[in-house]
């Protein structure tokens, strides 16, 4: 009988699976591998980089109705250096376009993308000069939500998708799980 009642808690829906971990009693066993992605993936901190009216609905996301913290995004970062998602939420123009890929560059490694509307997607309804025709002529993009503006139902949903792609991204060496940066920072000197 207490074998039963165990499997019953083992298996209760609101205990967290991960990947491949395999449970016997109270031990868990588990790569290094995905522990580290099962972190990752749930303590996303997004950058705030909110550039049209699809910002709006980014910060409804953070409000007591839809209420992103409960997925590991509460902290929405004001510098990239503490960040590692960020979220472009509106149209791109082209003036903007090289202070995104600064953001972006000065983000730590592991980094993701999130492009939220159609307008920083594809550009929208604006096939113009000014109006970069979607945000992955500039950063890479990870997820990409559809919508104008996409409801915050949409982002909720792209940051669980985003999570997912962390969960199953495999690492080949110790040093794919970048868990010291790759390339060490220099101080570049500012001549007056």
């Amino acid at each position: 009988m207490p074998k039963r009642v165990e499997t019953v808690v083992l298996h209760d829906s609101s205990t967290p699976v991960f990947g491949d971990v395999q449970k016997g009693g109270s031990v868990v066993l588990t790569s290094v591998e995905t522990l580290i992605s099962q972190a990752r993936a749930n303590s996303l901190w997004p950058v705030t980089f909110g550039l049209a009216c699809c910002a709006i609905e980014m910060m409804a996301t953070a409000g007591s109705r839809f209420d992103i913290a409960r997925f590991g995004s509460e902290a929405f970062r004001a510098t990239p250096r503490q960040a590692d998602v960020m979220i472009i939420a509106g149209r791109l123009s082209k003036k903007m376009a090289p202070v995104l890929r600064q953001i972006y560059d000065q983000m730590p490694e592991p980094k993701w993308v999130i492009s939220m509307g159609a307008c920083a997607s594809s550009g929208g309804v604006y096939n113009n000069y000014a109006i970069v025709q979607g945000a992955d002529q500039v950063v890479p993009v990870d997820v990409y939500v559809p919508g104008c503006p996409p409801s915050p139902d949409a982002l909720i949903y792209a940051i669980l998708k985003l999570q997912e792609k962390i969960k199953r991204g495999r690492a080949k060496s110790f040093a794919d799980l970048r868990l010291t940066e790759l390339k060490p920072r220099t101080i570049e000197e500012v001549h007056a």
